[in-house]
């Protein structure tokens, strides 16, 4: 088993500092405070109940963890999506509204209770150098030997790993050519992470658009950050893609991303959103540095034009052949060169 984290190409951002990774895994048999008293004992800090279903732990070595159901209705202070603003409801539709709230928080905790039957609890971890990643391995192992059950225990399971790679740089080159890497290479990450079929189901970590692959990796595709991020928009209008980039565009272009985009759940932020591993807890053979490692092999082929441009070239020359069911095994060939 692969236990050893790499480094990938850019280590620090352009200004020196190391560069940080935020990882979020999913899990069901274990509820919040359980699962947060884990993150304390393997790292100190103080827990600190915020409902029945959401936890934080503050002041670890590593920094602050929050622990939730990922389930928006069992959260006081997330509101539901649709819920209408107080401004013009007049004073009996405020009455009728605070009323309809009140009834809405009594009955968050048993949503929550039902919902931890197929909903995830989700751990999100700080950003943590890159350096540090190792730190997080034991977490899985104490997930694991508390009662966590991951992707694997149930097929209404789809549980996901997501890792959050920040940015080394923030010029539109550097992210077409990550995003080029990861068009060119995400056939071969899903054999190898072997992705739950229900976690493709759901329709969460839906692949790119052929078509628009075939665009982007083209050597010649060279647009601006702005054109980028038109192109993207108009061909993936979702979050939900193996790769979301409108945290990043978010972050990059806000004026850009407003003008095309009214979506209150994006949250901008320097990074790289890496959705499409399974989350194997309970698995012996299974460890975050494979996942990591699988996604540095993204950047080393980013960092390198040569190759990035002449991958591209092959897989167009593949679409034209309509012969990428073969691309996985290509890839992975040239990767192993």
């Amino acid at each position: 088993m692969d236990t050893a984290f790499r480094t990938p190409p850019h280590s620090t951002t352009t200004d020196g500092a190391p560069r940080t990774v935020g990882v979020e895994v999913e899990f069901a048999n274990l509820d919040a405070p359980s699962a947060a008293a884990v993150v304390r004992g393997l790292y100190g800090g103080a827990l600190e109940p915020e409902s029945p279903h959401r936890c934080r732990v503050t002041g670890t070595r590593l920094g602050d963890f929050a622990v939730e159901l990922d389930m928006r209705s069992a959260h006081p202070g997330k509101p539901e999506a649709g819920n209408a603003e107080d401004g013009d409801a007049g004073p009996l539709g405020k009455a009728v509204g605070k009323a309809v709230d009140g009834v809405v928080e009594a009955l968050r905790p048993w949503w929550g209770n039902i919902g931890s039957l197929v909903m995830p609890f989700e751990i999100a971890a700080p950003p943590i150098p890159i350096a540090r990643l190792a730190e997080l391995e034991p977490l899985f192992t104490a997930l694991s030997a508390q009662g966590a059950a991951g992707t694997d225990a149930s097929p209404l399971f789809a549980f996901g790993l997501h890792l959050n790679p920040q940015v080394a740089r923030t010029d539109g080159a550097y992210v077409l050519d990550h995003l080029k890497a990861f068009l060119l290479l995400a056939p071969w990450l899903r054999r190898e992470i072997r992705v739950d079929p229900t976690r493709r189901l759901t329709g969460f970590i839906a692949a790119f658009p052929t078509d628009y692959a075939v665009k982007v990796v083209d050597p010649a595709y060279r647009p601006d950050l702005d054109g980028l991020i038109g192109d993207y928009l108009e061909a993936n209008p979702t979050r939900n893609r193996e790769l979301d980039l409108f945290p990043l565009f978010a972050h990059l272009a806000p004026e850009t991303m407003a003008a095309k985009l009214n979506d209150p759940h994006v949250r901008p932020r320097p990074t790289f959103h890496y959705r499409l591993p399974n989350a194997r807890l309970g698995d012996p053979d299974w460890s975050l540095a494979q996942d990591w490692n699988r996604w540095v092999a993204v950047e080393d082929l980013a960092a390198d034009r040569d190759r990035l441009d002449a991958l591209g070239a092959d897989f167009r020359a593949f679409a034209v052949r309509k012969a990428l069911d073969g691309w996985a095994a290509e890839a992975g060939r040239r990767l192993a060169v």
